[in-house]
């Protein structure tokens, strides 16, 4: 396994991989992994000859007042978890080889980006989409890997891909759980064991509207109504919001007459959660 950590490094060696006939599949990252991330490295490394994955703190995507100091940074922990599941390249470059002296070019993905997290978070996946296109550019991957937890981030990244003409399927894994249902994710390390407890309700509320759905509830405000009914017994969360969207464009639905998305962003102290379920 080799870490790299220079941008021209890293082209060069997609460069040899591909003339020698390679196929690369990128999983990118902000590091802290856990089973969620290695998941979609097992994929990679299934769909493909070599596994990439980037560990890259993105600035772009955060915003004024966020977490961005203290977003959770494991570098040497997760090179080991990287080295156990056989990745092949960890691509790990600081913040001046991503956005050099002089960077002034950003990719903005209009409609999709400005709804839901992009409606709370400004700006947000105006980052998640630059610093994507870059890590395309550098890595020219055959394949890349997002989970569906971050389901706006695929639908955004997905849209980049086939509007620029990028030639990188974007494959979406399945939303990985701890056991009791809490969707993995890095931030779930700032919960305190109350607000540990409290998350419980995001995935119970979405899978009561769930089932809901499967007994042949249609209205997409009634099923919204349920997530929330279910969210409000429990005082610490506090709602950013609760939709039911058409899963290809994100535009809210009135009635599930086939695919949906529904939707759940919440607030637990200071930590923002999000998670969803394809009904």
């Amino acid at each position: 396994m080799r870490v790299i950590k220079s941008v021209n490094e890293m082209a060069e060696a997609a460069r040899e991989l591909r003339a020698a006939g390679k196929s690369i599949g990128l999983v990118p990252t902000m590091g802290f992994l856990h089973e969620g991330h290695l998941s979609l490295v097992r994929l990679a490394r299934k769909d493909n000859d070599l596994a990439v994955l980037s560990i890259f703190v993105n600035p772009t995507q955060f915003g004024p007042g966020e977490d961005l100091q203290r977003y959770p940074r494991d570098v040497a922990g997760d090179i080991e978890k990287c080295r156990r599941e056989d990745v092949g390249i960890v691509f790990v470059p600081g913040a001046d080889e991503i956005y050099p002296a002089g960077f002034g070019t950003h990719v903005e993905v209009e409609g999709i980006s400005n709804v839901l997290c992009g409606a709370i978070r400004p700006g947000h996946f105006r980052g998640v989409a630059t610093v994507v296109a870059k890590l395309f550019g550098i890595v020219r991957p055959h394949r890349a890997y997002f989970g569906r937890k971050d389901y706006q981030q695929t639908v955004v990244v997905r849209r980049m891909a086939r509007d620029l003409d990028i030639g990188v399927e974007v494959v979406v894994g399945t939303t990985v759980r701890e056991p009791d249902g809490l969707a993995m994710s890095s931030r779930n390390a700032y919960l305190a064991p109350d607000e540990r407890m409290a998350a419980l309700k995001i995935y119970r509320a979405l899978a009561s509207a769930r089932g809901m759905h499967e007994s042949g509830e249609k209205r997409a405000d009634v099923l919204a109504s349920k997530v929330k009914e279910v969210l409000s017994e429990e005082a610490l969360i506090k709602v950013d919001y609760v939709a039911v969207v058409d899963p290809e464009d994100l535009r809210p639905l009135r009635e599930v007459t086939g695919k949906a998305v529904l939707a759940a962003a919440v607030r637990i102290g200071k930590t923002r959660l999000i998670d969803n379920v394809v009904i």
